[in-house]
């Protein structure tokens, strides 16, 4: 599973360009981010609430690549951070343009979110 690149409004995944937000599984499984289960506690997709968390986790998952938009502007709610920690699921958030890159580099259980708007 190689990320390819990313531009405002869209990811591209091992040649397949997806204009949405995406989260890439440990099986490298590429499935749209289900952002409303953020919106709806915080009304914006830009904090990831703690059920978008429980979505986003799985078994085995030992880092989270979260991109957090093109101008950096997703961030982790408190009890999301929360939820990771107590998982230790280490997450390491940069600008989606940043993250692809770590993504790509990263090794073992890793799980990637990434927004590909702002």
């Amino acid at each position: 599973m190689k990320i390819d690149s990313t531009a405002f409004g869209s990811i591209t995944v091992d040649g397949v360009i997806y204009a949405h937000d995406v989260l890439i599984r440990l099986s490298g499984e590429v499935v749209r981010r289900r952002k409303r289960l953020s919106k709806q506690h915080y009304g914006t997709s830009h904090t990831i609430s703690r059920d978008e968390a429980e979505f986003v986790h799985e078994n085995g998952c030992e880092t989270l690549v979260l991109g957090a938009g093109q101008y950096g502007n997703v961030h982790l709610s408190s009890e999301a951070a929360e939820f990771f920690a107590e998982r230790h699921c280490r997450v390491i958030l940069q600008p989606t343009s940043e993250a692809i890159k770590t993504y790509n580099m990263a090794k073992g259980g890793t799980v990637g979110l990434f927004h590909v708007t702002c």
